[in-house]
């Protein structure tokens, strides 16, 4: 298997183009994920060159598969809200439990300057997952949409 450090455009190259890895997000994300257009807006906003913004991605390729995935993004914050949150952890279903997903948090973690938040829903199973690397639930999330 390979890792891949992704900060600017340019690093998307096959078999990771950037409309390859926006689509294995929103398949294996489900049935927690967004909509595809989210996916790409915060795929643009981790390769942003500012030192306010911007952050990375890591994606895991296996046999020129891509069957892991990980957004992170610079908040701009520090603090009350934390300077990094990873957005966007998916690996392949039928990858699942081979610890793909505990290798690409521990990386984003040490790639990571300041503190990182992450949403999980509360009946996804990954949820144990970011518990035992030390994630701790501080907030339920509420949101309010404007039309």
């Amino acid at each position: 298997m390979e890792t891949r450090i992704i900060k600017q455009m340019s690093d998307f190259v096959e078999p990771v183009s950037r409309k390859d890895f926006s689509n294995f997000l929103f398949v294996h994300l489900q049935p927690y994920g967004d909509p595809i257009n989210d996916i790409e807006e915060c795929i643009d906003y981790a390769l942003l060159e500012n030192v306010l913004a911007g952050g990375f991605i890591i994606a895991v390729i296996d046999r020129e598969k891509i069957v892991g995935g990980l957004i992170v993004n610079h908040t701009g914050m520090k603090g009350y809200i934390p300077e990094n949150i990873i957005v966007y952890v998916a690996v392949d279903s039928n990858m699942r439990g081979k610890g793909i997903g505990k290798m690409m948090i521990e990386k984003a973690i040490s790639m990571c300057d300041g503190d990182i938040k992450l949403h999980v829903e509360y009946e996804n199973p990954a949820k144990r997952l970011y518990e035992r690397i030390g994630f701790k639930n501080k907030y339920a999330e509420m949101r309010f949409k404007k039309n």
